[in-house]
């Protein structure tokens, strides 16, 4: 039988964290005896990311590592994971843990009430904000956001959190259809979330940020400016090619068996 849950986490040159991030994980879908899997998505790197994991997979039959053909970026390690998972519920969340793996119930409650996609949001209510990110990189987030609300019509929040979680059926339509391998990945699966006619409901979440981000808000941010007008790009012209078909497939969500966020394990 597939696990009612997958817990995808892409990473890359992340093994100064990723033992303890692992740990908190694995304790806490143990302590709510969630029938699940965990899988690491290592994007190529360098330091011993990949070993780390082999470790944990030889204590815990949960643990799974997906290697990537080299480093390929965030977008593709999370499509990477999505595609491979077999959970009917299948979350992912940032190697660094921001936002607190007990925040997943915040979600899976907004999937239980009716969405197909449940998004973590910094910024639905500010307060959430257990440690903020430095001023140039709040600044920096509000103008992209503004953006993106004009030129693809995402009225979220916060596109960017990196803690989401996917029915089965929404994933399986979504991902295939991503193109954006870095960065600008999150618009884009939200773009074709509302084109493909998914309900996706923004949640707010406890966050704090984590010193060590890979982000820079100049040459990163002139990229996924570039990968926004992509997305734009590629529905224009079509080359969302499929998006049709799989709205009649999956337009209508697939229930979870009837199981809430709160089964237990037999």
């Amino acid at each position: 039988m597939p696990p009612t849950y997958s817990i995808v986490i892409p990473a890359y040159n992340e093994s100064a964290r990723l033992g303890a991030s692992l740990e908190k994980v694995l304790a806490y879908v143990h302590t709510q005896r969630w029938d699940a899997e965990v899988i690491v998505v290592n994007d190529g790197s360098r330091d011993n990311t990949a070993e780390i994991v082999l470790n944990y997979m030889a204590k815990d039959s949960m643990v799974k590592l997906l290697e990537n053909p080299g480093n390929r970026g965030k977008g593709y390690s999370v499509r990477n994971g999505m595609l491979h998972a077999l959970g009917r519920i299948i979350l992912f969340t940032d190697a660094d843990l921001s936002a607190p793996i007990e925040e997943a119930p915040r979600l899976l409650g907004a999937l239980d009430a009716g969405a197909d996609i449940a998004i973590g949001s910094r910024w639905l209510r500010a307060e959430t904000q257990t440690q903020r990110q430095p001023l140039h990189r709040q600044i920096f987030g509000r103008i992209f956001n503004l953006m993106l609300r004009a030129s693809l019509g995402l009225h979220y929040a916060d596109t960017q959190c990196g803690f989401k979680a996917f029915k089965r059926a929404a994933a399986q339509a979504i991902f295939p259809l991503q193109k954006i391998e870095r960065w600008g990945f999150d618009p884009e699966i939200l773009f074709l979330a509302r084109k493909l006619g998914f309900k996706v409901e923004e949640v707010p979440v406890l966050w704090g940020h984590s010193g060590g981000a890979r982000i820079n808000p100049v040459t990163d941010g002139a990229r996924m400016f570039q990968e926004m007008l992509r997305v734009r790009w590629y529905s224009i012209t079509g080359d969302y090619q499929g998006a049709g078909a799989v709205r009649s497939q999956t337009r209508t969500s697939i229930p979870i068996a009837g199981e809430s966020h709160k089964e237990k394990r037999a």
